[in-house]
């Protein structure tokens, strides 16, 4: 028999399932059935968080489910995140990651400046700026998701942020494919970096990648723009503990710590790097092989299937009335984000590969 405070967190964790479950059938209603892709180019956990502010806000939500959905947008999205480890594997891009990296460190920082020039000339709240910037510059929802326990937003802040990745996003993945064909002349190096470094998040990117694919019929490009992306994701390990310093230095005085506000759960994440790396070096023949590819795809599974339920339960618990109070300026902030990274990326790209040739 469980403990009663267990007990008291399955009925909003069981509800944050079966919102990721009705989410993914009508993803793949939309996506795969509708559209024809074979890969869905939309993302669950955004289906997710919007099933989820469309109910909350328009069923009130008993108290017995609170707790459990309270858990899961903070427990379960952490696990989620470390899953997100596994699908990393570094020397892929090795051949390529004098240009990626240097360039995704270029829009990274570049980004953060204009950010900040504009929130003093605008005047919306600082962690408003940080969940926009962290979303523009890494990883888009996820990270604004991981940022947020660490810089203490409200739901209504979280649910403007992630409005933001989602409209902007979207933009981005259906333009760019398009534009950077024409822009760099349909080579794959350039256009897939310019796709996993300009567009927020990883299942936009791989979208944004399978249709120019299709499209141009370009396999490379999709490789190469969703390898960039998740060299991209990685830096959320050292964007999260940057917030969190530069939020919390001098609101503790003398106690304040780095290691009080640290999110550990990113060394988990860490750890499911070196884990996938060293396993693909251990496991070579084909028997082990198999049940090798079985785990990852599993813990990849894992990974979405966490994500979208903590998802789900930040939309359940977003009240639209406070995003009214918000007003249009953090939207104006996000458009001029998507269109700073885009340009950055582009500049940097042609400055860099003068340097590096490949």
């Amino acid at each position: 028999m469980l403990p009663k405070k267990y007990l008291l967190l399955i009925p909003g964790i069981t509800l944050a399932l079966v919102l990721y479950t009705l989410s993914q059938d009508l993803n793949n209603i939309i996506s795969i059935e509708l559209l024809g892709y074979s890969k869905s180019p939309i993302s669950t956990a955004m289906i997710a968080v919007l099933i989820g502010i469309a109910l909350g806000n328009t069923f009130k939500i008993r108290e017995g489910f609170l707790v459990g959905l309270d858990f899961t947008q903070k427990y379960i999205l952490k696990l989620g995140i470390i899953c997100l480890g596994i699908q990393l594997k570094p020397f892929e891009f090795l051949k390529f990651s004098t240009v990626a990296i240097p360039l995704i460190i270029v829009c990274i920082i570049t980004v953060l400046i204009v950010i900040k020039l504009l929130i003093k000339k605008l005047k919306i709240s600082t962690k408003m700026a940080y969940l926009i910037s962290i979303g523009s510059t890494v990883c888009g929802t996820t990270a604004i998701i991981a940022t947020a326990p660490i810089i203490n937003a409200n739901k209504g802040e979280v649910a403007y942020a992630i409005a933001n990745m989602t409209v902007f996003g979207i933009i981005s993945m259906l333009i760019y494919p398009y534009f950077a064909n024409i822009y760099f002349h349909g080579d794959p190096m350039y256009v897939g970096l310019f796709l996993g470094t300009a567009i927020h998040e990883t299942s936009q990117v791989a979208a944004a990648g399978l249709i120019y694919d299709q499209q141009f019929n370009s396999p490379e490009t999709l490789n190469i723009a969703t390898v960039t992306k998740l060299t991209r994701n990685t830096f959320l390990v050292i964007m999260i503990p940057l917030f969190a310093y530069l939020y919390n230095r001098g609101k503790a005085k003398k106690k304040y710590s780095l290691l009080d506000i640290f999110p550990y759960f990113i060394l988990g994440f860490l750890a499911l790097i070196i884990f996938r790396n060293v396993g693909d070096q251990i496991f070579l023949n084909e028997s082990s092989q198999e049940l090798w590819q079985n785990l990852i795809t599993k813990t990849k599974n894992t990974a979405k299937i966490c994500l979208s339920m903590a998802m789900g339960a930040v939309g359940l618990l977003i009240n639209l009335k406070d995003l009214k109070l918000m007003g249009y300026k953090p939207f104006l902030v996000g458009f001029i984000a998507m269109i700073t990274v885009g340009f950055v990326s582009i500049i940097a790209m042609q400055s860099f590969t003068k340097l590096f040739l490949f």
